[in-house]
């Protein structure tokens, strides 16, 4: 088992990251956010490794949290990592209190532990979109991220960790 942080929403202001993930799920063969059965989110780290266990990442969680209000979080891009399935996500303007926080996880569980794209240095802040875009829609996916011309604020009220794969909640710090 392994765990993962993120700041999830569960705010009003993410029901625009809901409307995107309805038109993102006509380039998947399934819908993958909705498959997911969690709020939007934007992920800070991903351990597999059952090294990590329960009580670090708590304490990972109660670090990055202290003193930490809910963020807001300004996205005005759709991008896209290339791959098979291919993954649409939104990019987020940068934050400090996000970076505060993905910086307080990683000083409290070693870096060698989380996910290669998940580490400092590698990790692009983002909330997907969706994850199972095909190369028969990747074209159409591609001009979907390219015509975007929105902005949405989602305000991030939840910091959270869960165990994966299966998205258990294992400890959640709700944000002022």
């Amino acid at each position: 088992m392994g765990f993962a942080i993120s700041f999830r929403s569960d705010h009003p202001s993410a029901e625009p990251v809901r409307a995107l993930w309805r038109q993102v799920e006509g380039f998947e063969d399934a819908p993958s956010m909705a498959l997911l059965g969690y709020p939007p989110h934007v992920t800070l780290a991903i351990y597999d490794d059952d090294a990590v266990g329960e009580e670090l990442v708590k304490d990972a969680l109660e670090r990055a949290g202290r003193d930490l209000k809910a963020l807001t979080l300004t996205f005005d891009a759709i991008r896209i990592f290339e791959g098979s399935p291919m993954v649409l996500w939104a990019s987020p303007q940068p934050c400090t209190a996000l970076s505060h926080a993905h910086e307080a996880i990683h000083a409290t569980v070693g870096p060698a532990y989380c996910r290669p794209h998940y580490r400092p240095g590698a990790w692009v802040p983002h909330c997907t979109l969706g994850m199972r875009i095909g190369k028969d829609r990747a074209d159409a996916a591609r001009s979907f991220a390219v015509s975007f011309q929105g902005v949405i604020d989602v305000t991030f009220d939840v910091l959270d960790c869960v165990a994966v794969p299966s998205l258990a909640p294992v400890e959640s710090r709700r944000l002022p």
